[in-house]
C-alpha cells in the first residue's frame, strides 16, 4: 500500500505574484521558477480578505471569515472558536498525520498563525523531524521576509531604475526604492524557499511531498493590502506533487483562499468535509469556479467595509462607507508605508497624474466596475458606464446571493470599545517610533535616508 503524501505549505507573507515565473522581470527567484517548471502554476489565485488574520482564519477552516466572525482584523483572538467548525489540521490529525508549522529556515520555533480565534493545539509541534516513524506530515512554512519592514538583498541587490511601478503610483525615486526593497525581500523568500525544496530533496521525501506555494495577502503597499484591489487579494499558487500533477503547467483557473484546505485534503485522498465553503481547484475533483468573493473589514482602528466579486473578466467592488476616503487614518500604514504621506505632498504640488490621484478622493463610489482585460490595473471606473450595465447587474446579484447564502457578519457593528481598544493598541506600538513626531516633510526625507542605509 503506497506511504500517504506529506501536505507542504510554503506561505508567503504580503506577497503578489510579483516573481520571475509570473513575468515580473527587475527580480530573480529561480528556486520558485524551478517549482512552477515542476509543477502547475495558477494566474487567478486570491484569497478571501487583504490582510493577515481574517485571511488565514478563512484559509485554516476552508470557511469564509465573514461567515463565521473572524472578519475584523485580530479580532477574537481570545474567544474560543465553536467546536463544530474545525481546522485543516484535525482532518489530517485523525487521518494519522503529524502537523507542524515553522517560519522556515532552520526550522527551530513556531510559525505564524495569526488566526481571530482562540483554539489550543492548532499543531502538534515545530518540524515534521519531530513525527513518529514513517508518519506523513501536514506542515506549515510561514517565511516572513516579505512583510514590512522588507528583507534587503545584498547579494542581489535591485536597482530602482528597473523596476516597474504601476500607474496607479507616482514615478518618484522614493517610491522606486522602495518598490525595489519589496522585490529583494522576494529574492530572499526565493532563497529559503530553495532551501525547503532541497530539505525535500535530501530527506528522499521530495516525491511523496505534495507542496503549495501560496500567501497570506497581496503587496505591502497603499491601494494594494487592506483593499480589494487585485494588488491586495491577487497571490501566486503554484502546486507541485512529482508524477501526479502536470509540471510545466499554467492555469487561468479561479482559485480561492478557501479552496486551499478542500484541495489539500482531496490530494491526499481524505474526504472532505461537507461543511467547508470551498472548491477542489486539483485532482479528479476538482471543479472549476466561475468567480472569486473578497471582503474588507475593521483593519486596527480603521473601521470599514468593502466586498467585491470578481470574474476573470470583470471586478465588482461596493463600498458601505463611501462617505469615507479610502485614506482615512492608519497609523501603521503612516508609519510603514512611504507613499502614505508622499502621495497628499505630491497631490498638493499638482504632480499626480488622475489615475494616481483618486485615491485621495475625500470620498468613495458606493460602487465600482473594472473591466480586467482592458483595465488591469483598476482605475477607470465603468459603474455608471451605460455600455456596461448588464455586467454591473450581473455581478451586484452574484454578490448579493454569495452574502444571503453564506451569512455576512460585517452587518454587524463591531463593540466600540473593541474598536478603540485595537486604535490604543496601534497608536503605542507606533507612537514611540523614531519619526512619530516628524512633519510630512521631514518624515519624507527620514524615508529617504532610511532606505539609502538599507
Amino acid at each position: 500500500m503506497p506511504h500517504k503524501p506529506n501536505i507542504l505549505w510554503i506561505y508567503g507573507e504580503d506577497l503578489y505574484p510579483n516573481l520571475a515565473c509570473y513575468g515580473t522581470p527587475a527580480v530573480q527567484t529561480p528556486n520558485i521558477d524551478k517549482l512552477a517548471s515542476e509543477g502547475t502554476l495558477f494566474t487567478n489565485a486570491f484569497v478571501t480578505c487583504p490582510v493577515c488574520s481574517p485571511s488565514r482564519s478563512a484559509i485554516i477552516t476552508g470557511r469564509y471569515q465573514t461567515s463565521f466572525g473572524a472578519h475584523n482584523h485580530r479580532s477574537k483572538r481570545d474567544t474560543p472558536l465553536p467546536e463544530h467548525i474545525r481546522l485543516i489540521t484535525d482532518y489530517f490529525r485523525d487521518a494519522g498525520y503529524y502537523t507542524c508549522n515553522s517560519p522556515g529556515p532552520p526550522f527551530d520555533k513556531p510559525g505564524k498563525t495569526d488566526f481571530n480565534f482562540q483554539r489550543s493545539g492548532v499543531f502538534d509541534g515545530i518540524d515534521w523531524t519531530q513525527r513518529a516513524e514513517g508518519q506523513p506530515f501536514y506542515a506549515q512554512n510561514n517565511i516572513t521576509d516579505t512583510h514590512r519592514n522588507f528583507t534587503p538583498d545584498p547579494q542581489n541587490p535591485v536597482d530602482p531604475d528597473d523596476v516597474e511601478i504601476p500607474p496607479y503610483y507616482p514615478d518618484h525615486p522614493l517610491i522606486r526604492k522602495d518598490w525595489a526593497m519589496y522585490l529583494e525581500s522576494a529574492q530572499v523568500f526565493d532563497r529559503k524557499v530553495g532551501e525547503v525544496l532541497q530539505r525535500l530533496e535530501d530527506e528522499g521525501i521530495a516525491d511523496n511531498t505534495i507542496v503549495f506555494l501560496i500567501a497570506d495577502h497581496g503587496r505591502a503597499h497603499i491601494r494594494d493590502k487592506q483593499f480589494l484591489y487585485d494588488g491586495g487579494i491577487r497571490i501566486p499558487c503554484i502546486v507541485r506533487w512529482p508524477g501526479h500533477i502536470d509540471a510545466g503547467v499554467v492555469s487561468d483557473e479561479l482559485v480561492s483562499g478557501i479552496d486551499l484546505a478542500p484541495t489539500a485534503l482531496s490530494l491526499a485522498g481524505l474526504e472532505v468535509p461537507p461543511e467547508m465553503e470551498g472548491n477542489i481547484f486539483l485532482g479528479p475533483d476538482a471543479k472549476s469556479r466561475s468567480e472569486i468573493f473578497s471582503a474588507r473589514d475593521r483593519c486596527d482602528g480603521t473601521v470599514d467595509r468593502i466586498r467585491c466579486v470578481r470574474t476573470k473578466n470583470y471586478k465588482y467592488i461596493r463600498n458601505y462607507h463611501p462617505e469615507r476616503p479610502y485614506m482615512q487614518f492608519n497609523r501603521y500604514k503612516y508609519q510603514q508605508y512611504p507613499l502614505w504621506t508622499l502621495l497628499p505632498l505630491l497631490g498638493k504640488e499638482g504632480k499626480l497624474t488622475e489615475a494616481q490621484a483618486k485615491f485621495l478622493a475625500p470620498y468613495r463610489p458606493y460602487e465600482e466596475l473594472y473591466d480586467l482585460q482592458a483595465d488591469p490595473h483598476e482605475v477607470e471606473n465603468l459603474a455608471e458606464s451605460p455600455d456596461h450595465q448588464n455586467a454591473l447587474n450581473d455581478l451586484r446579484t452574484r454578490l448579493d446571493n454569495w452574502i444571503e447564502t453564506y451569512g455576512d457578519q460585517g452587518e454587524n457593528p463591531e463593540d466600540p470599545e473593541v474598536i478603540a481598544a485595537q486604535a490604543e493598541d496601534m497608536y503605542d506600538k507606533h507612537q514611540s517610533a523614531p519619526d512619530s513626531q516628524l512633519s510630512p516633510e521631514e518624515y519624507i526625507k527620514a524615508w529617504e535616508q532610511k532606505l539609502i542605509r538599507r
